[in-house]
């Protein structure tokens, strides 16, 4: 487990892995267009895929002559959130408890501003 959790912090320690699992978010993208949206050669694209692929952040499927890659959002969350509740579990508590909605947001600020000029 710990071996896996090193593999994605390592996969998302380069800026070009994160923004490549970015764009990912919306939907699966062929190698080439992936490759096409940064300056880095068709090769230094694909190796850092080959890394976000070996950490299990993304998966490959052939379609004809092209690969598609999608992400595979539930590993890295649940990777990075194992990781942080293992770190910090009393913030990851609180954050689950003080879930504001808008509204409250609102109405809280409100108040401590009332309550302010009382």
């Amino acid at each position: 487990m710990q071996e896996a959790v090193s593999d994605i912090f390592s996969a998302l320690a380069h800026p070009t892995r994160r923004q490549i699992l970015q764009d990912l978010r919306d939907g699966e993208l062929a190698a080439g267009d992936i490759a096409a949206r940064f300056q880095a050669s068709g090769p230094t694209i694909s190796r850092h895929l080959s890394v976000l692929k070996a950490a299990g952040l993304v998966t490959e499927r052939r379609d004809s002559n092209r690969i598609l890659y999608s992400l595979v959002g539930e590993r890295l969350a649940l990777s990075v959130g194992d990781f942080l509740s293992s770190v910090c579990p009393e913030q990851i508590v609180l954050r689950s408890i003080r879930k504001p909605t808008k509204k409250a947001t609102v109405a809280s600020t409100n108040t401590a501003a009332n309550a302010a000029t009382s």
